[in-house]
């Protein structure tokens, strides 16, 4: 649910230990009356938790979720699993772990998750693809993939809630400096899981379908999306 200035009043965060979750959560928290954060680990979300309820919000409530259960998924997952490439490729199992976190499980709770918002006729669901989903490229095309099926279904997602009440925001970030991608090469444009929230209220504001963090991404993707395969199978990517 959210105020008139497009402020969320109910929040249902899945994979709610991540940095951006974390940043998120806290962008959004001023206008909150209800935090429903869910987590592998939910006694990671103490110290939010105890922050949540310091700072008024009526209900905060943390709660056990495995993306990989879906045989007992009912609601949204959108956290982000990054893979070392080489090793993805290797071994097959990793490669299909990965998918099942980015893609099947976030399909597993967000048909359910829909429904019941289509039932109740308002809300939003903000699915946290990425930049890597747009064209998959040979250094991280295991992750690619699964964001690029994650997007496809969040965008056909959002076109059968049309008129319902229902949307789907899609937020494509890039590079995103998290302890999960602590030690890696930055790609250009690098952001921050501060700046991902800020995008995240920011859309949420003005009802955007899509959302690039940063902005710019937006036509540097739309550049590489349309390169000739020769052309781009030399770059260094």
């Amino acid at each position: 649910m959210q105020d008139a200035l497009g402020c969320p009043q109910s929040l249902l965060v899945f994979g709610a230990t991540s940095e951006i979750a974390l940043a998120t959560v806290r962008r959004l928290s001023s206008r909150l009356h209800t935090a429903v954060l869910a987590a592998r680990n939910p006694d990671q979300l103490r110290g939010l938790v105890e922050e949540l309820r310091a700072q008024g919000v009526a209900r905060v409530e943390p709660v056990a979720f495995d993306a990989t259960d879906t045989g007992g998924h009912d609601e949204l997952v959108n956290d982000v699993l990054l893979g070392q490439q080489d090793e993805l490729e290797r071994h097959g199992e990793m490669a299909v772990a990965l998918n099942v976190v980015n893609y099947v499980g976030a399909v597993s709770v967000t048909v359910p998750l829909a429904q019941r918002m289509r039932e109740q006729g308002h809300g939003t669901v903000v699915v946290l693809s990425s930049v890597a989903g747009e064209r998959a490229r040979r250094s991280n095309f295991v992750y690619g993939a699964s964001k690029a099926g994650l997007d496809a279904f969040a965008q056909g997602l959002g076109d059968s809630l049309a008129g319902t009440g229902v949307r789907v925001m899609i937020v494509r970030p890039g590079f995103v400096h998290t302890t999960m991608t602590a030690g890696l090469e930055p790609a250009p444009f690098a952001t921050t899981p501060d700046e991902v929230a800020d995008a995240i209220a920011r859309g949420l504001a003005r009802r955007a379908e899509i959302v690039w963090v940063p902005g710019v991404l937006r036509f540097a993707m739309s550049a590489l999306r349309h390169l000739p395969r020769p052309i781009f199978r030399k770059l260094p990517l």
